[in-house]
């Protein structure tokens, strides 16, 4: 599936139970799409040093953090909580005051092909855990412990904001599939208003958008606990 090939809101498939759950799948689906926004010409040779969308991180530093979110997610799968919650101890180092703070570095030397390689081999490995994992799992997160699902979801939703911030700051278009938004939606913000189109309603719930009536979001967060 391709971003020109997205589903429209109206025929996304539903049941009384929504629009049914993140998978290992549509984890795929949406890291694809971003390696493949990523390597197109006018992304390798693009400014990675403009500011990506409206975050203070520049394209590169953000696609970094996309990398780190997804080698994350996948180590806290590898590393299940036990009785006493707490992440994975990875050494986490920040550059400079106001950089995001990342275990995984992509060697600049590499470039752009460098760093989205690292980018899709991160997204490989939480492919692998969200398939093998067993359904008892819980990984760590400060937004609710999270089985299998619950990570996918966290790296698709990962995926598909920050890619888009990517692509604001090299200036290209990017629209992921509308299915994949709804899911995400229905599985980490249960209580986003309905009556929107998916997308739209995702980049305002992550902050990056104003839906009719409703003000850009200043503070939000995710909820990634099992229910």
């Amino acid at each position: 599936m391709t971003a020109e090939q997205h589903v429209p809101a109206a025929d996304i498939p539903t049941s009384e139970d929504g629009p049914g759950p993140v998978t290992a799948d549509d984890l795929a689906c949406g890291v694809g799409l971003a390696v493949a926004l990523l390597r197109q010409p006018a992304a390798l040779e693009g400014d990675w040093s403009r500011a990506a969308g409206s975050l203070s991180w520049d394209c590169w530093e953000t696609a970094e953090h996309l990398a780190d979110d997804l080698f994350a997610y996948a180590a806290e799968l590898g590393s299940p909580v036990g009785v006493t919650a707490e992440p994975v101890p990875f050494v986490l180092v920040r550059p400079a005051p106001e950089k995001p703070r990342s275990t995984i570095f992509a060697d600049r030397a590499a470039g752009p092909e460098g760093l989205v390689r690292v980018l899709e081999s991160c997204g490989a490995l939480l492919v692998a855990m969200v398939r093998t994992a067993a359904p008892e799992t819980r990984a760590f997160h400060v937004f609710g412990l999270a089985d299998a699902e619950g990570s996918a979801a966290m790296g698709l939703v990962e995926t598909l904001v920050h890619a888009d911030d990517v692509a604001r700051g090299l200036g290209l278009a990017w629209e992921p599939p509308a299915d994949l938004c709804a899911r995400v939606l229905h599985r980490l913000f249960p209580d986003v208003p309905g009556g929107f189109a998916p997308w739209g309603t995702l980049l305002w719930a992550t902050g990056r958008g104003e839906l009719p009536g409703l003000a850009r979001r200043e503070r939000w967060r995710w909820d990634s606990s099992v229910r």
